[in-house]
């Protein structure tokens, strides 16, 4: 299989096909951040205050829908490392019949709601009308919107993450070109900026469905055969919905905290929507990987491949962890002239640096956040895998209680790689100590060792990795040790050990 992720070197088949998601997921960041760049240098403040503060209530709208297409990815990858193509073929289709209506209903909510919700949300009196304009054209476009994602995680499910790619700089160079044509051309106002947007997401998904529908691929996309099937939609959507709603608690309350940013006036929103922006792309690195994740472990799921899906849950966490934290750094350090780029108004540049360099550094606890979410994903793998093992049949045989198949017998032997990865995520804690003390001259262990180092003082310094390794050391032991606890195969290899010691 040519975009197969079930063989090969781990690091490199998931870094070779995160890198695309990356960049692809760069220039998606680009259709909003273009919208408000353009509106910002050829409109007034208000306008690109409601360019700029509408993230949040986008995401609101479309979050939850996006987590659905999660799901759907997962389902595809599982049945694409399987080769089970026609339950391939169904989930497929399936999915495009859900984009579809789902797309009808996003466009309907965000059109009507939209000036009611901006109302709630305490908008500015100035801002208002411009935000109504440019939300309502935004969401005239949903189908597209929906659509597009469900067709991309599609092909990112398996394992195509070059093609999306090469669409999106497609369609984010036509979004920036009818973005100064509109706006800077025609002055058109703020509601043009949302037309290229849409303009240019219906480009994005003519390019995937001419993909889906033109090469003949085991998941080809025939459209007479776009249809609701119940039982994979259940699949779909039993995948989908924690994601789902995931999502939209993070949008509410990324509303709520927009609503009181509103209440400040347009500079306030300017300025908070301007790093809003920035800190959407600092985000990337960690959707990235957990996009890459989804797809390496449901692949290797379906496949059987369980030893990969522990040694590639590793590799994601710490590249996504180490690439936010320094991203997280550069913001800190570049906070004023990266929102200069967007507004010269030295009001709303201080807000927008003030706001940087309270969040930026600590990037590294979202990080972490995601990383728990994936061990919690990981649980639930091992899960559905152990439950499918012999001794769990003979034990409902038997007649013992759910419960006390579930909480005795499954979960405690498929809590083994989760201890694992939970033992080095707090081992790697110990990292973050030395920028967050030195940066907020925190007094500690991090920042002795790093003002030993410039002091040149080395029995501190051997001190300090003695110690740190020691930690290490412990942290491995109890992991160990726990083993002993939670499996009780592993305590009883080292029980008919110390037996045959015995005799």
């Amino acid at each position: 299989m040519k975009h197969s992720l079930t063989s090969g070197s781990i690091w490199r088949g998931m870094l070779f096909f995160a890198l695309p998601i990356l960049l692809g997921n760069i220039f998606q960041q680009l259709y909003n951040t273009a919208d408000a760049f353009i509106v910002g240098r050829f409109l007034d403040k208000n306008a690109y205050a409601a360019v700029s503060s509408s993230g949040s209530l986008i995401f609101l709208l479309v979050g939850f829908f996006n987590g659905i297409a999660v799901g759907a990815g997962v389902v595809i990858a599982r049945y694409y490392g399987a080769k089970d193509n026609e339950k391939l073929q169904t989930a497929v289709h399936t999915t495009l019949a859900f984009g579809l209506t789902a797309g009808i209903v996003l466009t309907v909510l965000g059109m009507t709601l939209t000036p009611q919700l901006l109302r709630l949300m305490k908008t500015d009196a100035d801002v208002l009308p411009n935000s109504i304009d440019y939300f309502r054209m935004y969401f005239a476009g949903s189908i597209a919107i929906v659509m597009y994602n469900l067709c991309v995680g599609i092909l990112q499910a398996v394992g195509d993450s070059r093609h999306p790619l090469y669409y999106l700089i497609l369609s984010s160079l036509v979004n920036i070109a009818l973005d100064l044509l509109f706006v800077g051309v025609f002055h058109w106002g703020v509601w043009s900026a949302a037309l290229a947007t849409s303009i240019s997401q219906f480009v994005s998904l003519g390019l995937c469905i001419f993909r889906l529908c033109h090469y003949d691929t085991v998941y080809r996309v025939r459209l007479r055969k776009i249809r609701f099937h119940l039982p994979m939609l259940k699949q779909v959507i039993h995948f989908g919905l924690p994601s789902g709603v995931q999502n939209s608690i993070i949008a509410f309350a990324n509303v709520i905290v927009q609503s009181n940013i509103n209440a400040f006036g347009s500079n306030a929103m300017a300025g908070c929507g301007t790093y809003a922006k920035l800190e959407g792309f600092a985000f990337l690195p960690i959707t990235c990987f957990t996009m890459a994740l989804t797809t390496f472990v449901s692949q290797n799921l379906g496949a059987h491949q369980y030893e990969r899906v522990k040694k590639g849950v590793r590799f994601g966490i710490v590249c996504s962890t180490t690439l936010a934290e320094c991203i997280g750094v550069v913001l800190f350090l570049l906070a004023e002239p990266l929102v200069a780029i967007f507004q010269n108004d030295p009001a709303v540049i201080e807000i927008g640096v003030r706001q940087a360099h309270v969040e930026a550094l600590f990037f590294c606890f979202l990080a972490f956040a995601h990383c728990i979410a994936g061990i919690m994903r990981t649980t639930r793998s091992n899960m559905l895998e152990v439950i499918r093992q012999d001794y769990i049949r003979t034990a409902r045989a038997k007649g013992l209680k759910e419960n006390t198949i579930i909480m005795k017998h499954a979960l405690r032997n498929a809590l083994i790689p989760v201890v694992t990865l939970m033992g080095l995520q707090f081992g790697r804690q110990l990292s973050g100590v030395f920028v967050i003390e030195t940066i907020f001259a925190i007094p500690g262990m991090g920042k002795m060792l790093v003002d030993a180092c410039s002091l040149k003082n080395i029995p501190i310094v051997q001190g300090g990795v003695i110690f740190i390794a020691v930690i290490y050391g412990v942290i491995n032991l109890l992991v160990d040790i726990i083993y002993g606890f939670i499996d009780p195969r592993i305590s009883s290899i080292y029980r008919r050990k110390d037996v045959k010691k015995r005799a």
